[in-house]
């Protein structure tokens, strides 16, 4: 039984590099609260002791709680319930020793807690679907048997490690519901002691059950990494961009000064120095919080909007279209706002001089590039 298990997670770990490798598209979870499931399964099982001349088949229930990382890996915790029975060789003699001989029939009830990790063998290798209705799998994981054996008065709860493996069938009804046909092998110490010639014993079982998973499957595809490079190389543009700004408005604040020096009599307004364009603000895809590249261009363009502080301007959020739903990239493009303008107030630009919205989900806005689109552009108001 133990070359058994080896050679399976053997193949298993085969399977998880080969899938791994030919996986072209990758995906996570836009919020920790996603993927969560519950299952609830019924089925029969069989001991396989060495010392045991019959076997009977009993029934056992699974209740499962998991969450899906991706769509290839998962991890669930599992409470297992059931009874065994078989008719072992072993006998005990006039001294009150084991051994063998016409044997007896020894009864075990168990309680097993399980944790095991789950592999999506469809979606490694064929790539996530959000639609497919068939998909297989495999899983393996440690466990804790709580056994009670009925053994000529020696009713003893023992506490015994197991490891199992096993695969598993799984039918997508809809978004929230699935059916699930398991397989599993099983082995862990024998609770039998002295009445078994043998360390382990093990178990090979069938179950089939219902998954709920709680708000359905929510998955969104990562964005290809190489339009980050190109919205890294356009931040910078920006960076150099307001550097100039910056530069001109010290010139123009200097010229100022040369004139109130020429007239001190004659009061000389200020002249108005607006944002040259919008100013951008770029983040990382699903995120709202501001890197030291976005404070950079929020503290320049501050420094702006305090010397001009009759301009109004406004901060528009906006989302990535192709990413999320709309509910989900109009709520991004609001926190993204509200986060520069709180900079901007943070700054020392005066509250009623700025305001913010939230512009949803956009098609790509510059340069054909949806990380582009990921942005805050501060502007004069109307």
């Amino acid at each position: 039984m133990k070359s058994r298990l080896v050679l399976l997670s053997m193949m298993l770990v085969a399977i998880v590099t080969s899938a791994s490798a030919q996986t072209k598209s990758r995906y996570y979870a836009e919020s920790s609260k996603d993927n969560y499931f519950v299952s609830l399964s019924a089925g029969a099982q069989k001991c396989i002791d060495p010392n045991a001349s019959e076997n009977e088949m009993t029934f056992t229930v699974n209740l499962s709680l998991g969450k899906l990382i991706n769509p290839i890996w998962g991890v669930r915790g599992m409470v297992t319930f059931g009874q065994t029975c078989l008719y072992s060789y072993y006998d005990i003699n006039s001294d009150g020793y084991v051994v063998p001989g016409n044997g007896l029939d020894i009864d075990k009830t168990f309680v097993t807690l399980r944790a095991d990790g789950l592999f999506n063998l469809s979606n490694a290798i064929a790539g996530y679907n959000p639609d497919r209705k068939f998909e297989a799998y495999a899983f393996m994981g440690p466990g804790l048997q709580i056994a009670k054996p009925q053994m000529n008065g020696d009713t003893d709860l023992k506490a015994l490690i197991n490891g199992s493996v096993g695969l598993g069938a799984m039918y997508n009804i809809n978004k929230n519901w699935a059916l699930n046909l398991e397989v599993r092998g099983e082995v862990s110490e024998t609770p039998f002691g002295d009445y078994s010639s043998k360390y382990a014993n093990g178990f090979v079982g069938g179950t089939f059950g219902a998954t709920y998973y709680f708000g359905g499957k929510k998955f969104v595809k990562v964005v290809n990494e190489s339009l980050l490079v190109a919205a890294n190389g356009d931040i910078q543009k920006y960076k150099e961009l307001l550097a100039a700004e910056q530069a001109n408005l010290v010139a123009v604040k200097e010229e100022l000064a040369k004139e109130k020096a020429k007239a001190p009599v004659e009061v000389v307004k200020e002249v108005e120095v607006a944002v040259a364009g919008p100013r951008a603000v770029f983040f990382t895809i699903g995120k709202s919080n501001i890197d030291a590249k976005g404070m950079v261009n929020i503290n320049l363009a501050a420094d702006i909007m305090k010397a001009n502080p009759d301009v109004k301007y406004v901060v528009n959020g906006y989302a990535d279209k192709a990413t999320g739903s709309a509910k989900t990239n109009q709520k991004l493009s609001e926190k993204r706002a509200e986060a520069v303008y709180k900079a901007l107030i943070k700054a020392g630009v005066s509250e009623s001089q700025v305001e913010w919205k939230g512009n949803g989900g956009q098609d790509n806005m510059f340069e054909n590039s949806r990380a582009l689109t990921r942005v805050v552009l501060i502007e004069k108001a109307n």
